[in-house]
């Protein structure tokens, strides 16, 4: 496909008026109820993105701090970072293991391989005593709204589902992609030709992130009030191929 057939006139458009989150909430319908509130609507070739932290709501991916029992392990890095031990104790339940710990953040590698702070369990926008963790399989998370999405429309869309992760060289966190569905989250440009004839030879763009990371300009970060995004406009590629992909795998890490 060539550069031009990607891009065109692209909008990024907020889906406000959903409900707060809570257990086993049908997000897809109530997408699609808001858009269609809204005026936004759905149309083919949308790409849905939506915050984790709703959908791990939904499908109950949430700890009681309340009722969780500090390990000892948990105990020993709370006084290291001043965490409440119960969040710590969340965050290593999520973890496959610990890569490092500063000052207040603990980097893992989540069972998903991710590897990002304190296992991704957030405690914004999920209430008194409560710490959402990720969706158990993002994935299979975007997958079931976009097939709710698109058997109540008719509409043939894409679903990513974003988390915002910081970055170890750079300030500041942007939002990634952890699960998509019907689209393809790499677009391999290598064996293309740049300006000059030379040939690619590594070029791979992560799209699913760009999108992930465009839609957090109108989703924002302080509150629940916008945690979906629609982008309009962008000619992906469709597909099936699971974000899990764009994890690079241990043996290509160059830096754990």
């Amino acid at each position: 496909m060539r550069l031009e057939d990607w891009c065109g006139v692209i909008q990024i458009l907020p889906v406000r008026g959903l409900p707060l989150v809570s257990e086993g909430l049908d997000l897809a319908r109530e997408i699609v109820r808001a858009a269609e509130a809204s005026g936004i609507g759905i149309m083919d070739g949308d790409v849905i993105v939506v915050s984790h932290v709703v959908v791990s709501k939904a499908e109950g991916a949430v700890y009681r701090l309340s009722e969780l029992e500090p390990s000892l392990r948990a105990r020993s890095l709370a006084a290291i970072t001043g965490k409440d031990p119960r969040h710590v104790e969340a965050i290593l339940r999520e973890a496959e293991r610990v890569l490092r710990v500063r000052g207040e953040v603990i980097i893992t590698e989540t069972r998903h391989g991710l590897v990002c702070a304190n296992s991704g369990v957030d405690l914004s926008n999920v209430g008194e005593d409560k710490a959402a963790a990720l969706p158990r399989d993002p994935d299979l998370s975007a997958q079931a709204i976009r097939r709710g999405i698109e058997a109540a429309t008719g509409r043939r869309v894409a679903v990513i589902v974003a988390d915002s992760h910081g970055r170890p060289f750079r300030r500041g966190a942007v939002n990634v992609a952890i699960g998509c569905s019907g689209l393809q989250p790499i677009w391999d440009r290598r064996g293309e030709k740049d300006l000059y004839g030379r040939v690619l030879r590594s070029k791979q763009i992560c799209v699913a992130d760009e999108l992930a990371s465009a839609a957090e300009l109108v989703m924002g970060q302080a509150d629940e009030g916008v945690p979906v995004a629609i982008i309009r406009g962008y000619r992906y590629t469709p597909g099936e191929e699971p974000a899990v992909s764009i994890v690079r795998p241990r043996g290509e890490n160059l830096f754990l």
